[in-house]
């Protein structure tokens, strides 16, 4: 019996067929992902079950070595899947549970031009929306919120804070006076590299230029580069259109590879950040706040102000504590024109229409000066589910 060869451009045509079934079959379970939440309306359960995680995870494991598929190869495949899935269940719920917001365009307003990170982050958390959006583009944060604030747009995309440089201050800082809500938050990958008009060598280039934030979060690599100029701009895609209008090839600009194309730049020196893992967690504000149905975990974001003297802050942290409410970011901020006196930001992973955030609420509006919820909204840093993979 003959051993039959394949062609190059057959063996090409059979990867695409299945690939192409690959995407049909996704789409039919993301589709039946929708009835399980239909279904988790009436019962009340949540959106997630982590115990039916594990099992899927386990069985599919053991399923894939018979088919010389390794664990980590499966496990790494359907996390993905049911990231996907819980997002798209919630995005569901989140829609039946606030009707007066849905809407099929939405205006949004963001830091820099098309190809900002802060675009980038725009379009991937609308996108789970299935909302086409209208963008409108800014050159400071404070535009970005004035925008909103005025009914010119319906959103406002900001960065909160990187696992490289920490908090944005200034963000932070125009939170203690805006009358917006904070109604969703987005992680996205930030993946830095240096870009050139041309493939150029790298020893050749003597000014930088980007946001302050990535000069921040590549500081390690900038300073191997030695004696170089960093020019600060008001967003990465602006920096992107500096270089490229210069057209010289001793300039780069930090940014994302993929918005370089936008700018006709080369990529010519990839993953410069300080950390490989490098993320920024961006929150999406509006006029008015949103309702999060029970099915799903939600954040509620808040500020307050604590009495001058010793222990005020301790005695506000124990009241959570004693609820077992997890708090996942504490940040402090000076109160301006008050010399000395701070302004606290917290994070907990607690829904606001909870009885046991409405006790704590309760019980720190007696202990502090001023106390304010920024929002209640779906918390989307979908955890994945750990299986013990067995080597």
């Amino acid at each position: 019996m003959t051993e039959q060869h394949y062609s190059l451009d057959d063996i090409r045509k059979n990867v695409s067929h299945i690939d192409n079934e690959i995407l049909k079959l996704l789409s039919e379970r993301r589709l039946l992902s929708l009835e399980v939440a239909k279904s988790k309306i009436g019962t009340a359960k949540p959106v997630r079950d982590q115990a039916r995680e594990q099992e899927l995870l386990l069985r599919l494991i053991k399923t894939g070595k018979t088919q010389q598929l390794d664990a980590l190869y499966v496990t790494q495949i359907f996390h993905t899947i049911i990231e996907d899935s819980v997002l798209f269940q919630q995005a569901y719920l989140q829609k039946l549970a606030n009707p007066d917001s849905l809407q099929p365009v939405a205006r949004v307003s963001f830091l820099g031009a098309k190809g900002s990170y802060s675009h980038l982050a725009s379009r991937n958390y609308f996108s789970r929306k299935q909302t086409k959006l209208v963008e409108m583009s800014c050159s400071t944060f404070r535009d970005v919120l004035n925008i909103v604030e005025t009914g010119n747009a319906d959103y406002g995309v900001l960065p909160i804070e990187n696992t490289s440089s920490g908090s944005i201050n200034e963000v932070y800082d125009l939170l203690q006076h805006t009358s917006l809500s904070i109604v969703g938050e987005i992680t996205q990958p930030i993946e830095h590299c240096l870009l050139t008009v041309g493939d150029v060598d790298v020893k050749g280039i003597n000014t930088l230029y980007s946001h302050p934030q990535p000069h921040q979060q590549c500081s390690e690599y900038l300073h191997s580069m030695g004696d170089i100029t960093q020019e600060y701009c008001s967003s990465t895609a602006e920096a992107m259109q500096k270089v490229a209008e210069l057209n010289l090839p001793n300039v780069a600009a930090i940014g994302n590879a993929s918005s370089g194309k936008l700018y006709g730049l080369t990529p010519v020196k990839g993953n410069i950040a300080n950390q490989q893992e490098n993320f920024t967690r961006f929150i999406v504000v509006a006029r008015k706040p949103v309702d999060v149905t029970s099915l799903i975990p939600a954040k509620s974001t808040l500020i307050m102000s604590t009495a001058q003297k010793a222990g005020s802050l301790v005695e506000c942290l124990m009241v959570l504590r004693n609820l077992n409410i997890n708090m996942t970011k504490l940040e402090s901020r000076p109160v301006i024109g008050n010399p000395w006196e701070e302004m606290f930001y917290l994070d907990v992973e607690e829904n606001l229409k909870s009885d046991v955030m409405q006790q704590a609420l309760e019980e720190l509006t007696r202990l502090t000066r001023f106390i304010k919820v920024l929002g209640c909204y779906p918390s989307e840093n979908i955890k994945p589910t750990e299986v013990e993979i067995e080597e």
